[in-house]
This record gives structure tokens, sequence and C-alpha cells, in this order.
């Protein structure tokens, strides 16, 4: 399917140092570069030092250790072959060869090897369990973070790019970039020794520095590619992320009855392979383009090494050095290519690492604003009446060019039943998200007690709210779990659990579940597992709602999956325990704004229509016109 060419998008991750624009820019850039590289390094480490010290200690063990150890079995390996060629074709008897210099270096070189197996697999299992404990560190740093993200960021296509790479570096990147940092130590420990002994070997001092020379080339591919991967990964963010959504509505257990009953398999499978092919087209120009230079960077390197290993073999058919010398020599050939090979890798992959680790600093820094104005904030008096003002407020979510809401003026007296009325899009959830301070307006202000909302202790003002959403959560738990979810902080008591399931009718359905309350939902943990009806579901959300023993309850389209007998038992027992509470609810079937003492009419985002279920009705306005419409249904239904 052809798109057209593609709109340009911002880099998704943190601000793009700008490119020099001439040689007297070079100093700052380059300061800038390193200066970030060291920046991000420094995160990485506080991340593993903050998970445990003791994490940082063993793995820069280990590295010291790495960078020693192939160094001194080459060591040990030459000088096991001298002595046997010294000893060769000698008369020797078995106690004498025992007590030699060659089985006492052999000795040596087994106690090397075992040594060298033994901490090799404690630095693998060390490893293994740090990136373990790092990744839970960083998801708990993510969770945390989530529980202050302003609700309004969900809104914004952009932080879902951060939130996806931030979640993608909770895994193994910080782990992995440090056993980078810390394997070219140890590869910069192995260079440097072996350079020195090809220095003291005569005549070999500037192969060395031929070796590196030829690495060269490689490390500044390595470099470019892995910065245009990087690059190309941000920039491809949305595909990512599309491949993500279609593959999950495959095997999303809420949708594979209607994915399945509408026949869109096939259409999802296409759009994720349509994502796939943009995304993989431009990877794949880029894996192409560097393997093809690392290709012949290869080949050359291979036949530099070749001329030296003849060199050094004809210098041993002379007779100018032994067989053991050899092995060193053409080893340490071998491993400075390696090693320089393992130091271009490892500082791209380090690089490359703390250029990712950019997702989650970034996702890590984004501010909150949705906070307490005041240093010490006001606290709520809970368990006692309350008056809402809502003053000239109007809200827009970020992005959009109009109001959903605009210049809503509103007053909510201590004990007041409000009914908010509407078509759908007309802003009744968004002005209850307003109200319960999960956004804050664009313009005006709610006051609370004649306090500015914004200036009380947000956790007070979540706590003042029992609400239930159109969206209302179904939890994996248990059935008593869900309803205890309604006031967290709350300890559990059965008869309070029992008593908030009867008033929303729930009780006789979670009676009758295989362990009653202490039934698991859902089938997603648990084999035994009860699915629910989504009617079963509401009626367990509105349990939730009352045993918050809240000041304010609000249930917006509380009864929308229920009958008419369950809807009707449901409003007389909010009627019941509204007693001496603010109540708000919104509701399509307005039959339930009769007994309420207010009901606002909203129409595309102002308010239209106020007063009681008498007056509008005199009115005869658009309350008493929808009102009226859905009354003659119900009759012609008769």
């Amino acid at each position: 399917m052809n798109r057209g060419p593609r709109p340009m998008r911002p880099d998704s991750g943190r601000p793009n140092i700008p490119k020099p624009q001439g040689l007297s820019d070079l100093p700052r850039y380059l300061w800038q570069v390193i200066g970030g590289f060291f920046s991000r390094l420094g995160y990485i480490v506080r991340l593993v030092w903050e998970t445990g010290p003791w994490i940082l200690f063993c793995l820069v063990f280990m590295a010291l250790f790495n960078g020693f150890m192939p160094v001194v079995g080459s060591l040990i390996s030459s000088r096991v072959l001298n002595e046997l060629q010294a000893g060769f074709g000698q008369s020797v008897d078995r106690a004498l060869f025992l007590a030699s210099p060659i089985f006492a270096m052999l000795i040596v070189l087994f106690g090397y090897r075992i040594l060298n197996a033994v901490l090799d697999r404690i630095k693998s299992a060390t490893t293994r369990i740090a990136g373990e404990r790092v990744v839970r560190h960083i998801r708990l740093k993510i969770m945390h973070k989530a529980k202050t993200i302003d609700l309004a960021a969900y809104d914004s296509p952009t932080f879902y790019e951060k939130l996806e790479n931030a979640n993608r570096e909770a895994g193994h990147r910080p782990i992995q970039t440090l056993s980078s940092v810390l394997g070219l130590i140890s590869t910069m420990i192995g260079l440097v020794s072996y350079i020195v002994i090809l220095f003291r070997a005569p005549g070999m001092w500037w192969s060395a520095l031929v070796i590196i020379a030829v690495s060269v080339p490689s490390a500044i591919i390595t470099f470019t590619y892995r910065h245009k991967n990087v690059r190309y990964m941000r920039w491809r963010s949305k595909e990512r992320r599309q491949m993500d959504y279609y593959s999950n509505l495959m095997v999303n257990k809420d949708l594979v009855k209607e994915v399945r009953l509408y026949d869109l398999s096939d259409t999802f499978i296409d759009r994720y392979d349509d994502a796939f092919d943009r995304y993989y087209r431009g990877m794949r120009r880029l894996i192409v383009g560097e393997g093809a230079w690392h290709v012949g960077i290869a080949l050359l390197s291979s036949v530099v090494n070749c001329i030296f290993f003849v060199m050094i073999a004809y210098r041993v058919f002379t007779g100018e050095i032994l067989i053991g010398d050899y092995t060193l020599l053409t080893g340490a050939l071998t491993a400075i290519s390696g090693n320089v090979a393992t130091l271009i890798s490892a500082s791209s992959a380090v690089y490359e690492g703390t250029l990712f680790i950019d997702n989650l600093m970034a996702f890590m820094e984004h501010e909150q604003t949705v906070k307490p104005r005041l240093e010490q904030p006001l606290r709520v008096r809970h368990g006692e009446e309350h008056t809402i003002v809502f003053e000239h407020v109007s809200f827009r979510y970020p992005g959009m060019d109009r109001d959903v809401l605009h210049d809503i003026n509103l007053t909510l007296v201590p004990g007041e039943s409000l009914v908010l009325v509407g078509l759908n899009g007309a802003g009744k959830t968004t002005l209850l998200k307003l109200l319960t301070r999960l956004y804050d307006p664009t313009e005006g202000r709610i006051l609370l007690d004649g306090e500015d909302l914004r200036d009380y202790d947000l956790q007070d003002v979540y706590r003042m709210f029992g609400i239930i959403f159109q969206d209302f959560g179904k939890y994996a738990e248990s059935a008593g779990e869900n309803i205890h979810f309604g006031n967290i902080g709350k300890e559990p008591k059965e008869g309070e659990l029992q008593e908030a399931a009867r008033a929303s009718g729930a009780s006789e359905f979670i009676e009758a579940l295989p362990t009653g309350y202490a039934t698991p939902l859902m089938r997603i943990f648990e084999q035994d597992g009860a699915e629910l009806s989504g009617g079963q579901w509401q009626k367990l959300a509105i349990s939730r709602a009352f045993y918050s023993d809240s000041d304010v309850l609000i249930l917006d389209e509380p009864t929308a999956a229920l009958d008419a007998l369950a809807e009707q038992e449901i409003y007389n027992q909010f009627d019941r325990l509204r007693q001496g509470k603010t109540t708000i609810f919104v509701s399509h079937r307005l039959s339930s704004a009769t007994l309420a003492t207010k009901i606002v009419v909203l129409e595309y985002g102002t308010i239209i229509e106020e007063g009681n279920h008498k007056t509008l009705m005199a009115q005869g306005g658009r309350y008493a016109e929808l009102f009226n419409t859905q009354a003659e249904r119900y009759r012609e239904q008769e």
C-alpha cells in the first residue's frame, strides 16, 4: 500500500546536539558530545549502584581479573613449550621429570585453567543475578514515576514513545552497557600487555602499530552505524508500537471474540506486516551497509595477519626464536587484533547503550504539573461536608485547538445529588476528571470549601472521592480484593466487604463463586479463576465505590450494563448511602435523574440547562426533549 511520503517527525528522545557549522564550533560540539556521553554513562553507573554496590564491586574485580588472565595464560603456555623444546629427546626417568621445571610449569598451567574456569562461571552467574536485580530496580523506578505522571500525558503520542522506549530500557541494557565498559578495561589491560610483549621481541614492535592502524577504519564504520541505528530506531518508534499493538490485538482475551466474529484477523495481520515492512526496509539498508564495510576491512586485516605469521614462522625456521616464542608472538598478534576489534565493538555498544539510555532519562525527567501549588498543601477535612464551585472553567486536551469544556460555572452544596445529562462527547466525564483533579483546567478554577483545588494535598483530594468511571478497572485478583481496592488504606474486614457487595447487588453472585470472596477473577494467572459478565463486573466496580466510604460519591454510567431491575436496586441503595454525602452520577437513562436535587445538561462542552426534574420538564427545553424521547421509546417497547 502506497501511503506517500512520510511527514517529518521530531525525535522522541532528548534534544539532539546541533552539529558544528564550522571549525570554530568543533571544540564546543566535541565537548557537548563527550560530556553527554559521560553524563549518560554516569547515570547507568548510578542505576547499578542504587541496585546494589556489591554488583559494581564484583563486576570491577572480574574486569581486572579478565584483563590480566589471558596474558598470564599466554606466558605460561609459551614457557611450557620452550621447556619442552629444550628437553626434547633427552633421556629422563619419571622421577627426574616430576622434579623438572617442565612439570612445575604444567602444574601452574593446570592451576591457571582451573582458576580461570571457576571464576568465569562465577562471573557468568554474578552477571545474570545482577541483570535480574537491575531490571527489577528500573521497573520499580518506572512504576514509581508512572504514578506521578499527569493523566494529560497519556493523551500525547510523544509520551507513549517515551514510555515505550523507557520500558525497553528496563531490560538488560544498563547492565549490558556497564559490562561493556568494564570489558573495555579488561581489553585495554590485555591489549597493553600484548603490545609490551611484541615491543620486547626483536624487530616486532612495529607489527602492533600496523594491526592497530588497520583496525581504525572498522572503528569509524562501527561508531557511524551505531549512531545511525539509534536515530533510526527513535525515528521509527511509531512503527514498533504499531507492530506491538497489532500483534497484541490477536492475543487479547477480551477482544478475541470480536476479532474472530468480525473476521478482523487478516486485517490486523496485514497491518502488522505493513508496519514491519516500513520498519524493516530502512533497518535492512543499515545492516547490509555496515556488513559490506566490515567484510572488506576483515579481508584486509586477515591478509596483514597472514604476512606477520609467515615472518614469525621464518624466524623459527632459521632458529632465531623458539617454538614457544612463536606461539607467544602469533598469539599476541591475534590477541591485539581481537582486542582492538573487541575495543571497537564494546565501545560502540557502550556508545549505543548510552544513547538508548536517553530514552529512560527522558521518561524519568518528565515533569509532573498536576501537583499542589503550595509548599505546605492544604489538607482536606475528611468525614465532613464540602462545597465545590466551578468558576469560569474551560478545558482542552493537549494538542487540541478547541475547548472540550467552556466557561463552566457550577456549585455543589453539601448533601446535594447532581446528575449530569448530555449526549456522548458533551464533556460529562471530562468535568468529573477536572473535579477529581486528574486534570487541571485550562482556564478558570475549581474551589473546594472556598480554596483553590490546586492548593490541596493531591492524595487527600483523591481520597475524598469514591468514583467509578465508564472504563472501570477489572483486576485479576480475588473478588474481595477487587472491592477492597476502593479503600486500600483501610484494613479489610469481611463484614464491610459484604456490606458494600450487598449495596451494589454483587453479593449474590460473589457468594455463589467456588470460594466466595476469595475466588480469583479472570484466568490470567489462575486456572480456576472465575469469568464474570459485564453486568457482574459493573456491580463489583460499584461495590468498590460504596466500600470507599468517601465524602463524595461519583458514578459515571454506573448501570450501563445492568437490566432495569438491577438498575433500580442500585439507585435505591445509592439513595440510602448518599445520606450526608454529595453525590454525582452520569446516566443516559434519565429515569434516574428524577430523584436528583440538581440536573445539569451539557451540550458541546457548555451548560445549557440547570435545575431539578420538575423545573426542567416545565421549561420544555433540551432535557424535556431527551426525557420524553426516551420515555416514548420505553412505551413503544411495552
